[in-house]
């Protein structure tokens, strides 16, 4: 009798301990990859289906192929996953299938280049077939556009208007830029088609150190946005009728750029950090390790050590080795311990000051890039702003990531909303 009671008490213990102490394997997981950085391009993947830039099955398909912290495997499968569709997309006969293929080779495309060296001979090659897929993505689907070439002195920008439909003309004019290191097309997705099933009008553009303006033309970042900003809406309002207001969506890094040029602009009415960027010296010195010594050496001249330093960090962490790589191309620097004082500038701290305009705020509660405190140093720097909004997605929600990765939907409520609440009058006007 003991002993089979003494068995009975160890397979209960057995069982309990294999209840507290034994993973739970029949959760769902909410991460892709254990690197934030893949895990962050993978989120910024699923995030374009809502519009057509993505399908979960092609997404999830692509993945697997992919290890962490391999950028070969990640061009690899992204591209071959882009040369199927567009394969298959070519081959069919109806538009509307040819039209949404074409629309996501084009961000297969457009991921598989992400982690590639400026110079690597693949780059060109793959970015000409990411905007060739994109545009006859747009004219199988006969989406409304124009593509406008923008003076910029000796060069050019570029933009793309989308017109809305009947009665957009009396609605607020969506303005669009990208950041570190997204596209003019991309904004398709993320901001323009959600604008124009709403009735709006959108003009997106590429500026310095962006899109086809920096890989064509070779032109690099500059803190004073407003100067491409103003060449853009120059060129836009001599063509086109101006509208009664100009909300300005700026994502990223554009978070930055897009309040910086309503500081300056005073045709901007609204503008919106997508999400919050106050300073990116800040950002920069939050991701590198060993940041105040390596600051210490630059000042000390031993830029060679300083180098050194960053590039073993770099082969330790995707995450540092694209943000550096990315930063030398952008910012046009020759050097890893250049580009912490490249950084510098680009802060509203002494122009926030300026911005006349209503302003909206977004960010995740656990944005990888930007720490969160920036919210209020923006926030107490709009001191003559007309209105300040501002919104923080938590985990909950679904929108805790850096720009709400997979989550466009959501943020697109909060800017859509806070447009008809700031600007209710055209907003009316237009639905009536």
């Amino acid at each position: 009798m003991k002993r089979a009671f003494w068995i009975v008490a160890g397979c209960l213990a057995v069982a309990i301990a294999a209840a507290v102490l034994w993973p739970r394997t029949d959760l769902g997981q909410s991460r892709y990859f254990p690197n934030q950085m893949y895990h962050h391009l993978a989120l910024r993947a699923f995030g374009e289906i809502p519009y057509g830039g993505a399908d979960t099955g092609e997404v999830l398909a692509t993945l697997r192929h992919i290890r962490a912290g391999d950028s070969e495997s990640w061009f690899a499968a992204w591209h071959n996953t882009a040369e199927r569709v567009s394969s298959v997309a070519r081959a069919s006969r109806d538009p509307i299938s040819r039209g949404r293929a074409l629309l996501r080779a084009h961000d297969y495309y457009r991921s598989a280049e992400f982690l590639l060296d400026s110079n690597d001979p693949r780059r060109p090659e793959t970015w000409a077939k990411n905007t060739r897929a994109f545009y006859e993505g747009l004219e199988a689907l006969q989406v409304r556009y124009e593509r406008i070439v923008v003076p910029y002195g000796s060069h050019h920008l570029n933009a793309i208007y989308f017109q809305g439909g009947p009665g957009s003309e009396s609605r607020p004019l969506i303005l669009g830029c990208g950041g570190f290191d997204s596209t003019m097309e991309e904004l398709y997705f993320t901001i323009a088609a959600g604008a124009l099933e709403r009735g709006y009008s959108v003009l997106v553009f590429e500026g310095p150190g962006q899109g086809s303006v920096l890989r064509e033309q070779g032109l690099t970042f500059t803190p004073e946005w407003e100067m491409p900003t103003r060449s853009v809406l120059d060129a836009f309002l001599a063509g086109h009728p101006k509208p009664p207001h100009i909300v300005f969506v700026g994502m990223s890094f554009g978070g930055y750029l897009a309040p910086r040029a309503a500081a300056f602009d005073t045709r901007i009415d609204g503008v919106v950090a997508f999400d919050v960027l106050f300073d990116m010296a800040e950002v920069g010195r939050r991701a590198t390790p060993a940041n105040a010594l390596l600051e210490r050496l630059v000042r000390m001249g031993w830029l060679d050590t300083a180098d050194g330093l960053i590039r073993f960090g770099m082969s330790r962490s995707p995450d540092l080795k694209w943000a550096v790589t990315n930063a030398l191309w952008t910012f046009g620097l020759r050097r890893p311990s250049e580009v912490q004082a490249a950084f510098v500038p680009y802060t509203l701290k002494d122009v926030a000051k300026d911005i006349r305009a209503d302003v909206l705020i977004l960010a995740g509660a656990r944005d990888h890039f930007i720490p969160l405190e920036q919210v209020a140093q923006f926030e107490r720097s709009l001191t003559q702003a007309r209105s300040v909004s501002t919104t923080i997605y938590d985990e909950e929600s679904g929108g805790e990531e850096h720009c709400q990765d997979g989550a466009v939907t959501l943020w697109q409520m909060t800017l859509f909303d806070w447009i008809d609440a700031k600007f209710a009058a055209s907003v009316g006007r237009a639905a009536g």
